[in-house]
């Protein structure tokens, strides 16, 4: 099996991982998400009656967006959809990732559509605080400019320890 074939069989075996658990209703349809190279699309399906209630993409005609494969463009596609759920009287969905990781476009299509009214989503991660750094006079160093010393000390301090090792206990 070539490396194209074992990567496809891990994303599908991811993607059927994530649905096992997921199955959308009248009530609460599934989020699900597709990602492409230039583009990303979202729908709300209804398993129970497998029936597409919504969808939007960066790529239908009504989006004004220059490129579609950036957050930018999902997180209007995850407003748009909203705007469409809220229009048909949905307020609920259960996010569906697919094969994807919930960073970068999944993520802000998840939190635009959480944010314009579908809760599909918990609330959004507070942005984490900046390390603070310790002070630069703590650290023991050398200079700018100033040479690293070779052998580590004094010379003949190395002769020393041999000779005291070397020397039998008196007893």
């Amino acid at each position: 099996m070539d490396a194209q074939k074992r990567k496809a069989a891990r994303s599908q075996r991811r993607k059927f991982r994530v649905r096992k658990s997921i199955r959308g209703t009248a009530a609460k349809p599934r989020l699900s998400v597709f990602r492409s190279n230039l583009h990303i699309y979202a729908q709300l399906i209804d398993d129970e009656n497998a029936v597409t209630i919504a969808a939007a993409s960066s790529a239908d005609k009504g989006a004004k967006l220059t490129y579609g494969g950036n957050i930018k463009a999902a997180a209007e596609v995850g407003t748009r959809l909203a705007t469409k759920a809220k229009e048909k009287g949905i307020t609920a969905a259960a996010f569906d990732r697919g094969a994807y990781r919930f960073h970068g476009r999944v993520k802000a299509l998840a939190q635009a559509a959480s944010a314009a009214g579908l809760v599909c989503t918990g609330p959004p991660e507070p942005p984490k605080a900046p390390k603070e750094k310790a002070p630069d006079a703590a650290k023991p160093g050398k200079e700018k400019g100033e040479k690293k010393e070779k052998g580590g000390g004094e010379k003949g301090e190395k002769k020393e320890k041999k000779e005291k090792k070397e020397q039998p206990a008196k007893a």
